[in-house]
């Protein structure tokens, strides 16, 4: 049963897909069909092989000890707030961003992050047949983040027609920032982490390949990567590092403002039908939580969890799963997948911002698409999560 289920909403997602393509006779289903036999062996391998658990385990433990690297500095500033309890998630979990951040700039500046993810990108270009642009951005945007990942191909952001673009976005969306990995870890299992992240490299291709397929010509096919501005090491660690604070920052607002809106609107619709927002929303969504492999006992549940991520962000998300103590384990698994993405109503306004603080015209491009945007980058959660549930 579970296998068929799987196979029902692996064929929603390519229906629901399908049904918005631009250009239906361009739709290449041979890499389509390669992409997504390889995303399920990488969800076998990942999580259900003695090697994947291995590797899982071995990112995970890098990820701990740098998050207890983190807490040092966190614990110097802070250390009274800490030890008496107060503020824990946003100095365990939010701070902890400021160090990751950090880091990645030390791999920028040495060159050693735009080598990996140039020559990974260059491989994956052979696999899905798109373009090398396409293909470095999706590496790029799940390490550098969704909005950063442009500034590094600003030099052709002018030059790309509208299709291009989408695919560009749509994977920036699809993904998440490596700066935040290590808090989505301390908020749901790590395993479920690592595998939503690699689920959706490949995910992205193909709800991009079906949505907006396309061909890239040989003279089109080029990768010109903007280079570091020249600044001096502590220049730019004192950059990375305000960066990381700003991300922060800005994640505790959101927080903020999103938590306590949500409690407005479910105290408004229960007083007025009886109900949460987040159960009614629950019930809308619970058709995708079944097809992807979650029980129908639980598709409300899972359905409400799913819609609160789409109309706020991941974080108030799985901050939420946390409260469902009585979802089975396969559950938590699914929608755990389905959770680690940008792709909500807030990152249309990030994504077209970033664009737009580079290339005016493009941005408002980017705006236009927008909500097809959002709706591709849920298809690819979808997609991520039903073929991770076929191994839960």
């Amino acid at each position: 049963m579970r296998y068929l289920i799987a196979i029902l909403g692996v064929l929603v997602v390519f229906g629901l897909t399908y049904a918005v393509s631009s250009h239906r006779r361009n739709i290449r289903y041979r890499p389509l069909f390669f992409m997504f036999v390889l995303q399920a062996l990488l969800a076998f391998a990942l999580l259900h092989t003695v090697v994947g658990e291995l590797l899982i385990g071995g990112f995970a433990s890098i990820f701990e000890k740098l998050l207890s690297y983190a807490g040092e500095g966190v614990n110097f500033v802070f250390g009274g707030l800490v030890n008496q309890g107060q503020m824990t998630f946003f100095l365990s979990v939010l701070l902890p961003i400021i160090f990751i951040s950090a880091l990645i700039g030390i791999l920028q500046y040495t060159m050693i992050l735009p080598f990996i993810i140039k020559y990974i990108g260059l491989v994956l270009s052979k696999i899905n047949g798109m373009g090398k642009l396409e293909s470095y951005n999706a590496v790029a945007s799940a390490i550098l983040g969704q909005s950063e990942v442009f500034i590094s191909v600003k030099k052709q952001i002018g030059l790309l027609p509208k299709h291009r673009l989408y695919t560009l976005c749509a994977s920036a969306m699809s993904t998440v920032s490596m700066s935040i990995v290590g808090a989505y870890m301390q908020m749901i299992n790590p395993k479920f982490v690592v595998t939503a992240l690699v689920l959706n490299l490949f995910g992205g291709f193909i709800v991009a390949s079906i949505i907006n397929p396309y061909t890239v010509s040989r003279e089109e096919d080029i990768l010109v990567v903007q280079d570091e501005e020249k600044q001096s090491f502590f220049e730019m660690l004192g950059e990375y590092i305000m960066d990381g604070f700003k991300v922060a920052v800005i994640v505790a607002a959101m927080l903020v403002g999103f938590v306590a809106l949500i409690a407005l609107i479910n105290g408004i619709f229960t007083g007025i039908f009886g109900i949460s927002f987040q159960v009614f929303l629950g019930y809308l969504c619970a058709p995708f939580a079944f097809v992807m492999g979650v029980p129908w006992r639980e598709a409300v549940e899972a359905g409400s969890i799913m819609a609160t991520k789409m109309v706020s962000n991941e974080f108030v998300a799985m901050l939420d799963l946390g409260k469902h103590t009585a979802l089975s384990a396969r559950t938590i698994g699914i929608v755990s997948v389905f959770l680690v993405s940008f792709a909500n109503f807030s990152s249309i306004g990030i994504i077209a911002g970033a664009v737009k603080g580079l290339h005016e015209k493009q941005g408002n491009v980017v705006a236009r698409f927008g909500l097809k945007l959002l709706y591709g980058a849920t298809m690819v959660s979808v997609l991520s999560a039903t073929v991770a549930g076929l191994f839960l």
